[in-house]
Parts: structure tokens; C-alpha cells; sequence
């Protein structure tokens, strides 16, 4: 059937959600005028990020709930469920739309199509009070945000960083994600992260490039050069070129799939809302994703050198992350500045289509 104008509207703006390295790990059904079926699937399979599905079921949210804001528009209420008989891996959601006077067009619709990532250096101008309480009320009463500022503590955000860089740098199991998200002398990409958008200089883009033909030239260079040049320039600056780094957190443990997905909608409102303040955003998530991992036992490397360095990532982030009875779901660092001039797109509505 063809797309209502109301439903395209509504899945144009939904398609900017955020997603892992840009997997966006969604199809569209339209299987009426008020009624889209989503058909997801997480990257656990092939993504030693997401090994557990819990990093895509967050993606997830942000979609429904960037489909709920997008609703809003329209004067209609969204109502999303999880069909409980589809697999956890590759979950279907039916989000039905009735119209409701009451409904006003969200604040935040402005923002869903401008909010992006800023891999490179902010102002490290402090959050004003007011730029704080508006982003804690964004998150709702399930989730608690908390802060990481001043000098000292950002210092020690952006060495927990650029110590889990070099985790990732050397682990074959993430250079196979590197390697196929990459989007090489690109400013702009539908489908994968841009090479303009990481965050490096030039030559450490072209020493990149040539190594990740394969993991052989990549450890290669690993050895000869180390790996000090990317971490330096994508973590470590970055780590005190902000305004403060943020830790998410529920205030009830996460277990299911659709705990995951609430947290991924809350996400999504904290991003919304920073991108209408004119401030930006860089996920930080590996310290959350690999202690989580070292916690529960779950094998995520064959590299047996690197067991003993996550296991000391674990206790570092523990210190700094892990510091009151609420849960981590999120981690980023924020700040004012300048709009990247590189970022992701996405795929048009029709190419979405199931």
C-alpha cells in the first residue's frame, strides 16, 4: 500500500534515531493508515559491542520514541507493543496512531533531524543550572542523570577513554566493526560513520586507512607505531574539551528487553533536548559495554593478553561510573560549540520499507 502523507511524515523523522555506527537496525511496515509495524534486529551476531543485544534495544527506543515526538506533529498519540512471540534478537513492535486533541506538537520535533554526534573538542564552558535541570526532567522519573565536571574528574572520564581505546584499537574482534562502519573519504554517509566525522587529523586518517585492510597490518602497525595517535585525538582531548561528561542511570536494574528499550527512549529525550539548548553530544559507551561484559563473565575477545587490561578497565570504571545504587545504561560527554561539519544520514523512508 502507499505511504499516508501523515505515516511518511512521521517515519521521515523517525529514520534520524540514533544507531550504533549507524546500523539503523529497523525496517517499516505501513500496515494501515494508523498503524506501522517496526521489524528490528540487534547487531549481536557480527558487533562485539552489542553481544548481549542491549545497545541496540536501546537504539530501539530512541526510534519509538522519536516516532512518538514525530506523532505529536500530526496531533496523534503513539502507542507502542512488542509482539511477545517475536524472537529477542529480531523484535517486532506494532506502534498504532490515534488522533487526541490534547496532543500539541513536542518542542523537541525541531531538534530530531539536527541532533548528531561531535566526536571532536567542545568549549568546555560549564552547564548552566538551568541547562541541567532541563536535561534531568528529560529523562523522566525512571532515570537519574548524573554528572562529571571540573578539571579533576573529566580528567580522569578521559584517561577511563582513552584506556578503553586502546582495548578496542587492539582487539581483532572490534577492527571486523571497524573496518565495515567506515565510510572512507566521506563527509557525509547513509549508511555508515564518515571518516571526516572521527575526530583525527589527516595523516593519522591515511595511517588508518592503509591499516585496516586487514588485521594483519593493523597489529603490524599497533606494534611499530602503537596506538597513542587515534586515542589521543579521539579520547583523551576530547575527554577535557567538554562542558562535563554524563552517566545515565535507571533507577531500577535493567533485566528485559523492554527495560532496555524505556532507557533508549530516555536517551533519546536527553539528546533532543541538548540539541535544542545548541549544545552537542559524544556517546561514550565502551567502559558501560565491556565492564558490563567482564562483570557477567560473557567472552567477548580470543585475545587472552587482553583479559587481564578489561579486567582492570572494570575496577577503573567501577570507581568513577559504578558509584551509587542506580544502574549505568548511557554514558557521553556534552558541551556547546561549534556543529560538526561531518555526520551520518540515514537511509530515505522508501529504502527503509520491509
Amino acid at each position: 500500500m502507499s505511504i499516508p502523507q501523515p505515516i511518511h511524515r512521521i517515519l521521515d523523522l523517525a529514520r534520524w534515531a540514533p544507531s550504533g555506527d549507524n546500523t539503523q537496525c529497523w525496517r517499516f511496515e505501513v500496515a494501515g493508515p494508523d498503524h506501522v509495524v517496526v521489524h528490528a534486529y540487534d547487531t549481536r551476531a557480527d558487533t562485539v559491542y552489542d553481544l548481549d543485544g542491549h545497545p541496540s534495544q536501546i537504539s530501539m527506543g530512541a526510534l519509538l520514541e522519536t516516532m512518538a515526538i514525530a506523532a505529536s506533529e500530526q496531533g496523534l498519540r503513539a502507542h507502542a507493543t512488542r509482539r511477545l512471540e517475536a524472537p529477542i534478537e529480531a523484535p517486532v513492535f506494532d506502534v498504532r496512531f490515534t488522533p487526541d486533541a490534547a496532543v500539541q506538537p513536542s518542542a523537541l520535533i525541531g531538534a530530531i533531524d539536527k541532533r548528531s554526534v561531535q566526536r571532536r573538542p567542545m568549549s568546555t564552558r560549564p552547564l548552566t543550572p538551568t541547562e541541567k535541570r532541563e536535561l534531568e526532567a528529560a529523562v523522566g522519573p525512571g532515570f537519574a542523570v548524573g554528572w562529571i565536571e571540573g578539571f579533576g574528574p573529566k580528567l580522569q572520564a578521559a584517561r577511563l577513554m582513552f584506556n578503553n581505546a586502546k582495548l578496542r584499537l587492539t582487539m581483532p574482534e572490534a577492527f571486523e566493526v571497524h573496518r565495515r562502519i567506515i565510510h572512507w573519504n566521506a563527509v557525509r554517509s547513509p549508511d555508515k560513520v564518515p571518516d571526516q566525522a572521527l575526530g583525527v587529523d589527516n595523516m593519522t586518517l591515511k595511517l588508518m586507512k592503509w591499516a585496516m585492510v586487514s588485521w594483519k597490518r593493523m597489529s603490524t602497525m599497533n606494534t611499530l607505531m602503537g596506538t597513542w595517535a587515534p586515542r589521543l585525538q579521539m579520547d583523551l582531548l576530547p575527554g577535557l574539551a567538554c562542558a562535563a561528561h554524563f552517566v545515565l542511570k535507571a533507577r531500577q536494574q535493567p533485566r528485559t528487553i523492554d527495560d532496555y528499550v524505556e532507557a533508549g527512549r530516555a536517551v533519546q529525550r536527553f539528546w533532543l533536548t541538548l540539541t535544542k539548548l545548541g549544545l552537542f553530544m559524544q556517546p561514550e559507551m565502551t567502559p558501560l559495554i565491556f565492564s558490563k561484559y567482564v562483570r557477567e563473565g560473557t567472552p567477548f575477545t580470543q585475545a587472552a593478553k587482553l583479559h587481564g587490561p578489561a579486567r582492570r578497565l572494570q575496577q577503573e570504571a567501577a570507581s568513577l561510573i559504578f558509584t551509587d545504587d542506580a544502574f549505568p545504561v548511557y554514558m557521553g560527554r556534552i558541551g556547546a560549540g561549534p556543529a560538526p561539519t561531518a555526520r551520518s544520514e540515514r537511509l530515505s523512508v522508501e529504502q527503509l520499507m520491509k
